[in-house]
């Protein structure tokens, strides 16, 4: 490549970043799916942002209180926000490059002449003396083709990417506060729902044994129940380790030690579920998604550095100067005779690297380009979060419907039966599936009211989830 190609290449600004893909955005994101029958209705309010603190949509004050402790105290948080400065500062000592340098010294010395050498000083006679000397250099190398200021937009787009990835590290804290607190009280619900499983099974139980007596069930009936009874009770030690699990979360989340008291939880009864749903534009979703914001600077900052690849092929420029004095004495260092000043012009080119140079510019631009495919892949990546989001928050009302009507059907058949089998019109084998199928049927309306709170907070968290400092606010 000839000086001019060379010029040429150096003088092209940085890649632009590729256009927002909203055009390729999935159809569920550009339109409102229909309101969901099960639970109280949601609807979808198409191009409104996400509220910064977007978890005050629950309505529970425990809430808010457990996410703003957990934005102060959260070590991720903290780990974040210091390798943000760090990322900041550094983008700020990156400027200094392209200005002058100054410095100052002063150096002293002691020492003394030998006889067999002339003297540095003009008397003959002494032989022991001292130099002072003090001096201000100034250094300053002209940023001609551009590859200081490249440098400068690589910092400061480190900087950025840094910042989108503390916005992230609060995103992903408050949606994982908020999501084990609803689990955790999922899971306080079903735990409830199985001892009162329990204690029905045992009643049953002491209803056929009370039968036995009189003749009317064998030991067979009798056995059934109580297998029956330890199945359901086996249940309970996986829901209380799951619960701890959940609360120990909170804990960390929270920034303090597993199995330390925690400030209060709402329960599932307690929580709100959001009446309007916000639904940002692709646009917004792109600008507003953390990951997406972090790759898009990531991909600034392989720009600038394929810039600064290309201009370490050219020549580079020095001046300098010095201004000082020297003396015998500290009083005379900038007497008549004694300052002196040197001034320095110089250029330097690379002429044989064994291709190194070459090789790594080349090595910056295939980084650019995988940075580009990353940027594209995580804002597509985006939308699939918003499409899934909205799936399941439809789904998920056709699921909680379908368990309310079953949670509802168990219970009076449970009753039903349970009369039928103290007349005697039934069976022990009748009543045992219908006690199974209440248990189940509550465990699944409690967990499909708890699946539509987590894909509500999921759909906030997929639209950007609040970014910057509003999540503190």
């Amino acid at each position: 490549m000839n000086m001019t190609a060379l010029l040429l290449a150096a003088t092209v600004p940085a890649l632009p970043l590729p256009p927002t893909p909203a055009g390729n955005a999935p159809a569920s994101v550009l339109s409102a799916p229909v309101a969901p029958e099960g639970g109280p209705a949601q609807t979808i309010a198409v191009g409104t942002p996400v509220p910064a603190q977007w978890w005050r949509e629950f309505g529970n004050d425990a809430l808010n209180a457990l996410v703003e402790r957990g934005l102060k105290a959260n070590p991720d948080i903290a780990a974040a926000d210091a390798t943000l400065r760090q990322a900041q500062e550094l983008a700020r000592a990156s400027v200094g490059g392209l200005l002058p340098q100054v410095d100052a010294g002063y150096q002293a010395s002691r020492a003394r002449t030998s006889n067999t050498i002339a003297p540095v000083l003009a008397d003959q006679n002494v032989m022991l003396y001292t130099l002072h000397t003090a001096q201000v250099s100034l250094s300053w190398s002209p940023d001609v083709f551009g590859g200081g200021r490249a440098r400068v937009r690589s910092a400061r787009a480190a900087a950025r990417a840094q910042a989108a990835r503390a916005d992230a590290a609060r995103s992903m804290v408050v949606a994982n506060l908020v999501q084990s607190a609803i689990q955790y009280a999922a899971l306080g619900e079903e735990i409830d729902a199985t001892r009162d499983a329990v204690t029905a099974y045992r009643d049953v139980l002491a209803l056929i044994k009370l039968r036995q007596k009189i003749g009317a069930v064998g030991a067979s009936d009798v056995a059934a129940q109580e297998t029956a009874l330890a199945a359901i009770e086996g249940q309970l030690p996986g829901l209380e380790r799951a619960r701890k699990a959940q609360e120990a979360q909170i804990a960390v989340l929270i920034g303090v030690a597993p199995g330390s008291s925690l400030p209060p939880v709402p329960r599932m009864d307690e929580l709100t579920l959001p009446a309007q749903l916000p639904l940002s534009l692709p646009a917004q979703v792109v600008a507003h998604r953390p990951d997406v914001r972090s790759a898009a600077a990531i991909m600034e900052g392989a720009s600038a550095d394929m810039k600064a690849a290309v201009a370490a092929r050219l020549p580079s420029f020095t001046l300098s100067a010095q201004y000082g004095g020297t003396a015998n004495t500290f009083a005379d260092m900038f007497a008549s005779g004694n300052p002196f000043w040197t001034l320095l012009g110089g250029v330097s080119a690379p002429i044989f690297h064994a291709g190194s140079l070459l090789h790594q510019s080349h090595a910056a631009r295939a980084a650019l380009e995988a940075a580009q495919a990353q940027y594209r892949s995580t804002a597509l990546q985006a939308f699939a979060d918003v499409s899934n989001a909205l799936t399941a928050i439809k789904t998920d009302g056709d699921a909680l419907a379908a368990a309310d009507r079953g949670n509802r059907a168990s219970a009076d058949s449970l009753n039903f039966t349970r009369r039928q089998y103290e007349l005697g019109a039934v069976g022990t084998f009748t009543l045992l599936p219908v006690l199974a199928a209440r248990a189940e049927a509550r465990s699944t309306w409690v967990q499909a009211r708890a699946a539509r709170l987590v894909d509500t907070v999921a759909l906030y968290q997929s639209l950007g989830g609040g970014t910057g400092q509003q999540l503190g606010q």
